[in-house]
């Protein structure tokens, strides 16, 4: 029988604190390790339940309404529910409203969507738009925030049209992995409207202190790609991101275009 190889010393051991793959395991015989086993086990677990765990609405209004920024508007889908929701990603990009939110007048949209990590939105999202409306307020008008769930990025170009905005930030849980469940992502798109390809997109992604980027510098990275978007007429594949963007601990921004 071959010996065990733990992979905690030496080389791999070395490495490990600086990165959160899952890298120099060891094995025992051909198998991982018991303790590595159970570890990948419960970060399955929690990828499955950052997908599934229903959002709770009336906690991330109240945060919400606590920014000064106005009542947050709550919208869904058509998407009926979780599991329509995974099995159907073209009802989460149409809006489920009968009654579309007033026009806002503002520069400014935000929404803030369930996506596929209802565990990020609810430990991130509030901490999120409160930075966006530190960096953003002394230079445009903001609408007042929406809550959308079962939510698709490309849901935010209808709620944009209806709210009037010229420049819309979608903020959503991304799709969680074995090493992050909780990440958030930031997507930009500047004049937007329903049909509108991903490539007209720009995103900021890895958002989830304190292992990814902090909501100052990717706030700071979103206000850097607003005003080149202004500047520019457009958001998208000729947009790019000039600035410095290095988190708290110096690591290059997520940054990212769709």
């Amino acid at each position: 029988m071959s010996a065990a190889v733990d992979g905690t010393d030496g080389f791999w051991g070395q490495l490990r604190p600086h990165t959160q793959a899952r890298i120099g395991l060891g094995h025992t015989g051909d198998a991982l390790p018991t303790r590595r086993l159970l570890e990948l086990r419960e970060a399955h677990a929690l990828a499955r339940d950052a997908v599934h765990t229903p959002l709770a609405v009336d906690e991330l209004l109240r945060g919400l309404a606590g920014l000064g920024l106005g009542d947050p508007i709550q919208v869904t889908s058509r998407a009926n529910g979780r599991e329509v929701y995974v099995r159907r990603p073209d009802l989460g990009r149409l809006p489920g409203w009968t009654t579309p939110p007033a026009e806002s007048g503002a520069d400014i949209g935000i929404a803030v969507m369930d996506g596929l990590s209802s565990r990020a939105l609810a430990e991130h999202g509030v901490g999120l738009v409160e930075a966006l409306r530190d960096e953003l307020r002394d230079r445009y008008t903001i609408a007042p925030p929406v809550l959308v769930t079962q939510a698709r990025v490309a849901l935010g170009d209808h709620i944009a049209q209806a709210l009037g905005v010229s420049t819309m930030l979608v903020i959503i849980g991304e799709r969680p992995g074995l090493s992050v469940a909780d990440s958030l992502g930031i997507y930009l798109t500047h004049r937007p409207r329903p049909g509108l390809a991903d490539s007209a997109r720009n995103c900021i992604s890895n958002i989830h202190p304190p292992d990814g980027l902090g909501y100052r510098t990717a706030a700071q990275t979103a206000a850097r790609l607003i005003a080149g978007a202004r500047a520019l007429g457009e958001s998208g594949v000729r947009l790019k991101d000039t600035g410095p963007a290095l988190d708290a601990g110096g690591s290059p921004a997520a940054l990212e275009t769709v």
